[in-house]
């Protein structure tokens, strides 16, 4: 059984991935607004769809860009 113990020496380690967290941003919320608006817009009237649809555009343009530039400044 002890020879399926091998002991790992500490600086053997790899440390887990990501070592930086992403900074916090309010697009998923704007995204699950803009679809709890675009199906209410289904029920309720197009005037409230078409805005739930203006919403997500807007949160997927700004959430894919914020991840874009992360994406360009980590691989500096």
């Amino acid at each position: 059984m002890k020879q399926q113990e091998e002991k790992i020496k500490r600086e053997d380690w790899v440390k887990a991935q990501p070592q930086e967290l992403p900074k916090p941003t309010y697009y998923p919320f704007f995204l699950a607004l803009g679809l709890i608006f675009l199906g209410w817009g289904i029920l309720a009237g197009w005037i409230i769809g078409v805005a739930g649809f203006i919403i997500i555009v807007a949160a997927l343009i700004g959430w894919i860009n914020l991840l874009r530039h992360e994406a360009k400044r980590n691989r500096r």
